[in-house]
């Protein structure tokens, strides 16, 4: 087969959670431009209607859903819209993902709970709802949103998050145990963990110059990711280009990994 052909989605319909914005917008766009249709989930609609029509500026159907995916009652809601929407959903990208934090001696258990609550509960529920109905459909796939902050260790100084931190931790953990169990269904996990992009997220560090410097100096390619940076991560999970990988979390970060 082709390598534009192993890339094509053409055909195929993909659901992103948390694609509203930042990094879960440029993976829905991505997929789109590779010619899938898409679904997309968020809290705030008024985000999804957005991506919805940048999506369509494509020529891809789109479809928004709003959905709290901390509270397994909406992911059934969401799984069952998803499924009168489409006649089969064939990629899975699980984004959504919650921040928060306080030094390690101070950390909230209440806190910690809110976090786990989405980043690895609310992701294990859905991707085991959603799981069932690509073994009845044959097959799929499902890329996992994590962090490279989930991949090692921070001081409070650097990231004062350790429950977010070790979230994305599991969730890198999730994408492997996925991957071998799911595998006889014809179900492909694998995982994406970015470092740091172009997002409202770092619009503090982005408007304060000296600060932007000064993170640079971490990122061996001397600047924060872009768009164009991760979309082509997402198509190459997602399609056949990537057939014979699962259970692996690609890494997404400027470098600042292999430091």
């Amino acid at each position: 087969m082709h390598v534009r052909e192993l890339l094509d989605l053409s055909g195929r319909t993909a659901l992103v959670t948390g694609g509203g914005r930042g990094i879960g917008r440029h993976l829905a766009l991505g997929l789109a431009e590779a010619g899938a249709d898409v679904i997309v989930a968020s809290r705030k609609r008024a985000n999804l209607d957005e991506t919805v029509e940048r999506i369509e500026q494509e020529g891809r159907r789109a479809w928004a859903i709003e959905a709290d995916l901390a509270k397994p009652e909406q992911i059934d809601a969401l799984v069952a819209e998803v499924g009168r929407t489409v006649d089969r959903l064939d990629v899975l990208v699980a984004n959504s993902g919650f921040a928060w934090g306080q030094p390690v001696l101070e950390h909230s258990l209440a806190g910690w709970d809110k976090v786990y609550d989405l980043n690895v509960r609310g992701t294990f529920y859905l991707c085991q709802q959603i799981g069932i109905a690509m073994k009845q459909a044959g097959g799929g796939v499902m890329v996992l949103v994590s962090s490279i902050s989930g991949l090692r260790g921070a001081t409070d100084a650097e990231q004062p998050s350790i429950a977010y931190n070790s979230s994305k931790g599991a969730v890198v953990t999730l994408t492997k145990d996925l991957a071998v169990k799911l595998a006889p269904f014809g179900i492909r996990v694998n995982g994406i963990a970015p470092g740091p992009f172009v997002t409202d997220m770092m619009d503090h560090m982005l408007g304060d110059p000296p600060k932007y410097a000064e993170f640079r100096k971490r990122v061996p390619l001397d600047r924060a990711g872009e768009e164009d940076d991760i979309k082509g991560a997402a198509v190459f999970l997602a399609s056949d280009a990537s057939g014979f990988v699962t259970g692996h979390t690609l890494v997404v970060d400027g470098g600042i990994m292999a430091r």
